[in-house]
């Protein structure tokens, strides 16, 4: 195994620790920010070190490359964008602490992603839809390191997805935006040039992420230990329990507990670190 360390500031006296407590024969930088302790034989103390220092870890086998995945599968809020944008929306609507606080019973698995959803849309009920223009225009800013990592992806051919419990509004020009190859998401009613209160549809939520990914797969014949899943809330485990490598991005204590790695402190260019 190979452990990766991660962080916005990384000392070469956390390096030499980290060496030690894993039992690791050689320090190889990959960036800045990013480092792989090669042959670790042993995890013990490392996790705790890491909380102590606020860095990244992972223990990664040393035959694993970026290139061996075909599929990168995406939240977009609070994942792949570094917004909530169902909270925007209601910020236009003067009801976001309203919506904020429905959104983060969701995330820690407090309530139903269907529920949550159903509750939230209500809310947006005689908003003008012209106001989703301007969440987009005005508020949409992606993650750090999304940019990175997507290219990545090109350069190594594999496909990207953002599947979202959001609206389709902002998974399709984000797509386009990123030249992205899937995009999925919600679709909210309007009528006369108003948001219903209503969703359009089946809602999409923690099974159905996981089933349009089986789906993807089977579209193009690959594997699911093929599958990069990352994801932040509850709404994401479905997802990431079906995926081969599943990456808990800056995300709640629940999903950090059941992804294969966890990223809190870097950006999305963390995940292309993880691997040769």
């Amino acid at each position: 195994m190979h452990l990766i360390i991660q962080g916005i500031e990384i000392g070469n006296s956390d390096l030499r620790a980290l060496a030690k407590l894993a039992a690791a024969d050689q320090i190889e930088r990959i960036t800045g920010e990013a480092f792989r302790l090669k042959n670790a034989q042993q995890q013990t103390g490392v996790a705790e070190y890491c909380a102590e220092a606020n860095l990244d870890y992972a223990f990664v086998d040393d035959h694993k490359c970026f290139s061996d995945f075909r599929l990168i599968a995406m939240d977009m809020d609070s994942t792949l964008l570094a917004i909530e944008s169902i909270d925007e929306v209601a910020d236009m609507h003067q009801i976001k602490p309203q919506v904020s606080k429905i959104t983060l019973q969701t995330m820690r698995g407090e309530i139903s992603f269907e529920e949550s959803i159903t509750q939230r849309t209500a809310l947006l009920a005689g908003l003008h839809a012209d106001v989703l223009q301007k969440v987009y225009d005005e508020r949409v800013r992606l993650s750090p390191g999304a940019e990175i990592l997507l290219g990545k992806a090109r350069n190594a051919g594999i496909k990207t997805m953002v599947i979202s419990g959001g609206f389709s509004f902002f998974t399709d020009r984000i797509k386009a935006r990123l030249n992205l190859d899937y995009a999925f998401a919600n679709t909210l009613e309007i009528k006369d040039n108003k948001l219903t209160g209503k969703l359009v549809g089946k809602i999409l939520g923690r099974e159905s992420k996981a089933e349009i990914i089986k789906n993807v797969c089977e579209e193009l014949g690959i594997r699911h230990d093929q599958v990069i899943a990352i994801g932040d809330g509850a709404n994401d485990l479905d997802m990431m329990a079906i995926a081969g490598t599943s990456i808990a991005f800056h995300a709640k204590p629940v999903v950090q507990e059941k992804a294969t790695y966890a990223i809190t402190y870097v950006g999305l260019e963390g995940v292309v670190n993880l691997f040769g």
